[in-house]
């Protein structure tokens, strides 16, 4: 079977599954399903908010629950485990079949839609979206939404972060659907940017980058006060050499005064500055 078949094929028996599982476990709080092909057989995790009832007295029901999938889907040597919802509030198949039982008992639509929403975000939802369409009040059909918080329509983190449930109620005037999109509480949006603080540095690696920058900055200071004193000399024109400043004394040496030098060398300085 070529291998694009199959994924078909099993995202067709998955969703037929759920749908048999939404009637069968509709008073359970049916929550979702985990199936897990294996060489020895097919495993099922199924998600309920009252997981007694669907085990039974002594695992009656979930014996008879056994053999029906193994007649209907013809799985192999079917494994069923059930394992408790967390947070019902945040379960968006819980929460979808919740409102239409509402809806059924005769809740006002929109009564009933703000105060799931309300609790789905009371809950720690990051956002939440619900979708009522149906003959709601009258004998025309009509969509209401009730959405809060942040939601994703599309794309892949649609499909990755965002739980979706349905569900129907059935009523007088006829059907009315129910879908709820909830993204949970620790879920980490694709646009969310986490800025972290500076780690916190030990007292003594302050001291010592603290000693090493004073040890840096009066090695600093040394070669800039060399260099002042290279840059203060000034150079006698008779014979080379660099001093301070020229002294008469020093031109007593080469038998000349000073108005002799400066007649002699008028550009000469006779001190830096000078």
């Amino acid at each position: 079977m070529p291998m694009e078949r199959k994924f078909i094929e099993d995202g067709l028996q998955k969703a037929e599954m759920n749908e048999f599982l939404r009637d069968e476990l509709e008073r359970e709080g049916y929550g979702g399903i985990d199936i897990n092909r294996t060489p020895t057989g097919t495993q099922i995790v199924l998600y309920a908010e009252k997981p007694g009832m669907i085990i039974g007295k002594g695992g009656s029901r979930i014996r008879e629950l056994t053999e029906k999938f193994k007649n209907r889907f013809n799985l192999e040597d079917p494994s069923i485990e059930v394992k408790e919802v967390d947070k019902p509030d945040l379960n968006a198949q819980v929460v979808a079949q919740r409102l239409a039982n509402a809806l059924e008992r005769g809740w006002y639509f929109r009564k009933a839609g703000y105060s799931t929403l309300r609790d789905i975000m009371d809950a720690g939802a990051r956002g939440a979206q619900i979708i009522l369409s149906g003959k709601l009040t009258g004998s025309r059909s009509r969509v209401e939404k009730f959405t809060e918080g942040y939601i994703k329509h599309c794309g892949q983190p649609a499909k990755e972060i965002v739980d979706e449930g349905k569900a129907v109620a059935k009523k007088q005037l006829g059907t009315i659907g129910v879908s709820v999109r909830i993204i949970p509480e620790d879920t980490k949006l694709p646009d969310q940017v986490e800025i972290q603080e500076p780690e916190e540095i030990e007292e003594e690696e302050i001291e010592i980058t603290q000693d090493k920058e004073k040890t840096e900055e009066e090695e600093e200071t040394e070669e800039e006060e060399g260099e002042t004193e290279e840059d203060q000399k000034v150079i006698c024109r008779v014979c080379g050499n660099e001093y301070k400043a020229i002294t008469a004394s020093h031109l007593r040496t080469h038998n000349m005064d000073m108005d002799e030098y400066q007649e002699e060398y008028p550009d000469a300085p006779i001190r830096k500055g000078g």
